[in-house]
């Protein structure tokens, strides 16, 4: 039979004009579905707890010494931590805004209008910069040993300040630190060791394959040891190693940290109340909106962008190679939660370095893992409203301090990459001014003008200066 000389007709096409929209929604859903998946159980529920140690102490101050309304906050941020953690697919943590914080607790004349005016100008700042593009230029100006310095000395305050809560009795309302904590007692010296031995010998030092992460071969268990079936004491010795290696830490200390708080005063239980808070809408006056811009958004936009974006965006690509994200999309994020929720009295938010460290360190590698924490959140703040700070009052800051210990360390560990002498004296340099100065703004200022003398120097000696602020895109999310 002849071929015919003419090509075959095109195919009748029988889709649906709309299939592709349709298709592009399904793959959407998808992907969030996916994204909230537990990678498995307990250590995502253990890495939930992994960002109370900073989120619990600076809500509770200002809900008791500025009247913030933590019902509003809780429900707020609990949608925010279900949205982040079905869009990025890991435990992306919501955190309040520190810079804020600390000059609303410090100034009695800073109120909750000025705190919500200068939450508001924040977000619209990072909005702008995400959605014009200036927020990626930032990032490929900034050398990675000056976010490296931010992040060490970031790790390095929480510890300091988990440290000062586990020795101190702590008067959170007025960021004071009193007396030196008893030995003894359900908020002991005794009780904070404890927590922090049961933490280091179930987790170790953070290792990727504990915690049930799945590295397991045929010839290892997911802890490291050689599996012995030589006999049964060697398969019953495997055994209890796994189960003590899978335990739920954080989760087991926070427990027993909520059991002890309505031991020490059973009668909290009448002080709360059934029922969410009233949710309104701050009105602010111009000058409120003044003096949050000039007090609260100028120290905390610095902060905000170097590790809310910057640090946080470097941070995920080293902890989850593959899922990285672009700093663009983090700012949309921060500035929209921020434009949403300070107009009904939320507490300004943003992403932070160290939570991301703190929830991973403890197990948390999914997006279910803050969405879990979220909707949490969110049932308690419908359910008990603002009651919820008398019982906060009650449970151990020696426990939130060990909770913050570990999510400090985790995060000064990140700068662990530094290979060169170069890179490390940039880090360290940006790391004492902002320690010393108690600015990350400072540390960065300083650690910029030490890696631009350094890149001066190699140049006067004959050195190349094309590769001065080299940096890799991350894959736009």
């Amino acid at each position: 039979m002849m071929a015919s000389p003419y090509p075959p007709p095109p195919p009748i096409s029988t889709t649906d004009p709309e299939a592709p929209q349709t298709n592009s929604n399904f793959s959407a859903v998808q992907k969030f579905k996916t994204n909230l998946l537990f990678r498995s159980t307990w250590p995502e529920l253990n890495g939930a707890m992994g960002d109370l140690g900073t989120y619990i102490p600076i809500v509770l101050a200002l809900t008791l010494a500025k009247n913030l309304n933590l019902g509003t906050t809780l429900i707020f941020t609990g949608f925010y931590n279900i949205i982040t953690g079905a869009v990025y697919g890991v435990p992306m943590p919501v955190q309040p805004m520190k810079s804020i914080a600390a000059v609303a607790l410090s100034d009695p004349t800073f109120s909750v209008p000025h705190i919500m005016a200068s939450g508001i100008l924040t977000g619209a700042i990072l909005l702008l910069l995400g959605a014009t593009g200036l927020m990626q230029l930032v990032y490929k100006l900034i050398p990675l040993s000056v976010v490296r310095g931010i992040q060490l000395a970031q790790g390095l305050s929480f510890a300091l300040t988990a440290v000062k809560y586990v020795r101190k009795v702590q008067n959170l309302p007025k960021s004071k630190s009193l007396d030196d904590r008893h030995w003894l007692g359900f908020d002991g010296l005794v009780l904070a060791i404890v927590c922090v031995c049961f933490i280091v010998i179930v987790n170790g030092a953070g290792e990727d394959n504990e915690s049930g992460t799945g590295n397991s071969t045929d010839d290892n268990d997911n802890y490291g040891y050689k599996n012995d079936n030589r006999d049964g004491e060697g398969r019953k010795m495997n055994k209890w190693r796994k189960v003590v290696f899978s335990l739920p830490s954080a989760f087991i200390v926070f427990v027993l940290g909520v059991v002890l708080g309505f031991i020490r005063r059973p009668k909290v239980v009448h002080e709360i109340k059934f029922g969410p808070s009233s949710i309104e809408v701050v009105r602010m006056t111009r000058n409120e909106w003044k003096q949050g811009f000039i007090k609260g958004t100028v120290p905390q936009l610095p902060l905000s962008i170097l590790n809310s974006v910057i640090a946080v965006c470097k941070l995920s690509s080293d902890l989850f190679p593959g899922k990285d994200f672009s700093v663009t999309s983090l700012s949309v994020t921060v500035g929209t939660m921020n434009l949403v929720g300070g107009w009904f009295g939320a507490m300004p938010c943003c992403h932070g370095a160290g939570g991301l460290a703190g929830q991973y360190k403890f197990g948390g590698r999914s997006g279910g893992c803050v969405a879990v924490l979220g909707a949490a959140k969110v049932v308690l703040g419908f359910v008990l409203g603002s009651s919820l700070a008398h019982f906060f009052e009650q449970f151990p800051v020696g426990i939130l301090g060990v909770l913050l210990l570990f999510a400090g360390i985790e995060l000064a560990l990140a700068s662990r990459d530094m290979n060169t002498k170069e890179d490390s004296f940039v880090m360290l340099f940006s790391t004492a001014v902002s320690l010393v100065g108690s600015s990350a703004a400072l540390g960065f200022l300083w650690g910029m003008v030490a890696f631009v003398l350094l890149r001066l120097r190699n140049w006067i000696n004959g050195k190349p200066f094309s590769s001065v602020w080299k940096r890799e895109c991350p894959v736009q999310v």
